[in-house]
């Protein structure tokens, strides 16, 4: 019996064929796979995250902040709590370090910018121009620059959106 070299090796080429389309389905089907576990995390962190804004402690915050009618008001109530080490001080700190997790989130890519646009945009921007003059007479600038990077990239991201008209 001759061995047709020909077609041993077309028969070999098939079989590559055939698994190295196997493989790349497999590797096509496993990143799909992954980018789906990653959206089902983001969604399961981002819940966690935003249902923190709902809890007790944060719920105080906001009511101590809802009650400064300016942020010159909030400016000289904060800077007078923390000279005094007083407890409204440590319950101001709760949003404050809420925004800056949340920008430390955003920045390490566990959140979408997107996302954070969609649930807080304007009212982010609004909350740190409220906090602004209270952070930098407390502690001077710099301080939260993670909220503060955060809150820029959004308005970079609005003001994009306006010149596109979109």
């Amino acid at each position: 019996m001759a061995v047709y070299w020909s077609e041993v090796t077309a028969i070999a080429t098939s079989f590559l064929a055939a698994g190295l389309l196997g493989g790349i389905g497999a590797a096509v089907f496993a990143a799909q796979q992954v980018r789906e576990a990653r959206r089902s995390r983001e969604a399961l962190m981002a819940a966690e995250f935003f249902r923190r804004w709902d809890e007790d402690a944060l719920v105080e915050a906001r009511r101590l902040v809802g009650q400064f009618k300016s942020a010159e008001e909030l400016r000289d109530a904060f800077a007078g709590y923390v000279a005094a080490n007083a407890p409204e001080a440590y319950v101001l700190y709760r949003e404050l370090d809420y925004f800056e997790q949340l920008a430390a989130l955003e920045s390490r890519g566990a959140f979408d910018l997107e996302l954070i646009r969609l649930l807080l945009g304007r009212t982010l921007i609004e909350r740190w121009e409220m906090w602004r003059p209270a952070i930098h007479q407390a502690h001077g600038a710099g301080v939260y620059p993670l909220f503060e990077g955060l809150v820029e990239k959004l308005r970079r991201g609005m003001d994009e959106r306006a010149a596109s008209g979109g």
